[in-house]
């Protein structure tokens, strides 16, 4: 991660606040980055704010998704052919996905993909 996003995610955890909703509804990005094998493949919700968006690779918009829980930094990737702003404090409904392999290096350990994104109430 370089500086300059670096800065940007730890602000936006800095001024995020976490809303209250059932632990059963709700997920966190440091829950799902710790996700047992028995989430892969079902569908997920999150609540938090969106970090960084870099889109249109192979077909989709891949984000990087905070809530303020885990380490500094820690975040959760997220495919979806939407296109949120960063900054965007939004609602992501999407499938989970352990062990996902693009090829050419690109894999990750937990990705949610097919992401919707609704503004957090």
């Amino acid at each position: 991660m370089n500086t300059r996003t670096g800065i940007l995610v730890s602000l936006l955890v800095a001024s995020f606040w976490l809303t209250s909703a059932s632990a059963d509804d709700v997920h966190t990005v440091e829950q799902l980055n710790q996700a047992p094998a028995e989430l892969d493949g079902e569908e997920v919700r999150l609540e938090g704010i969106v970090g960084r968006v870099n889109d249109d690779i192979m077909g989709r918009n891949f984000i990087h998704f905070v809530d303020g829980t885990g380490g500094e930094g820690d975040y959760i990737t997220i495919t979806s052919t939407e296109m949120p702003e960063v900054g965007d404090r939004v609602v992501v409904t999407g499938t989970l996905t352990l062990d996902r392999d693009f090829g050419a290096g690109y894999t990750y350990p937990v990705l949610i993909e097919g992401a919707k994104f609704t503004e957090q109430e």
